[in-house]
């Protein structure tokens, strides 16, 4: 597959999703390298979706670390159970926050970040890394959010190292 993607840019939000997963897949299904992967991901979910912020934290000895993104600088290390992506990898759950401030222990590391949605990619049933995408509006993510991301995380397990 060519490195360019082809999404209408004027497609609802569920068109976008169900016209970008399959070219995602394509993308990565010949490259074994995983942040090669995790960077043309999070490309293009910036591209396609104009996030605010996107990308992924890897579990590695007790913390999630920074990992492919784009967007602002973003906070480097997060420690088990602490914010929204601790928090999704100790419930082992996607979890939608629609006010980052009223979520109990959000770690502001944009303060720019209104709403968030974080999900969990799993190597022999435990979290190995989580993707994160921040929007600078309240609100902005919803079901149509979770099911086709979480169909990208199951994508994702399939070369997490």
């Amino acid at each position: 597959m060519a490195e360019e993607l082809i999404v209408s840019t004027t497609a609802d939000k569920e068109t976008k999703y169900n016209t970008l997963l399959p070219q995602i897949e394509a993308l990565v299904a010949e490259e074994p390298d995983m942040v090669a992967n995790l960077s043309n991901i999070a490309a293009a979910l910036k591209q396609t979706m104009n996030f605010f912020w996107v990308g992924f934290y890897l579990v590695k000895n007790d913390q999630l670390v920074l990992g492919p993104f784009q967007g602002p600088i973003a906070c480097t290390r997060i420690n088990f159970g602490k914010g929204v992506c601790g928090t999704s990898w100790k419930e082992k759950k996607t979890i939608l926050v629609p006010d980052v401030e009223l979520f109990p222990g959000h770690i502001a590391c944009n303060s720019a970040s209104k709403s968030e949605i974080v999900l969990p990619a799993f190597k022999n049933n435990e979290v190995a890394l989580v993707l994160d995408v921040d929007s600078d509006a309240l609100n902005d993510f919803d079901q149509v959010d979770q099911v086709a991301l979480e169909k990208l995380m199951r994508i994702i397990e399939r070369f997490v190292l």
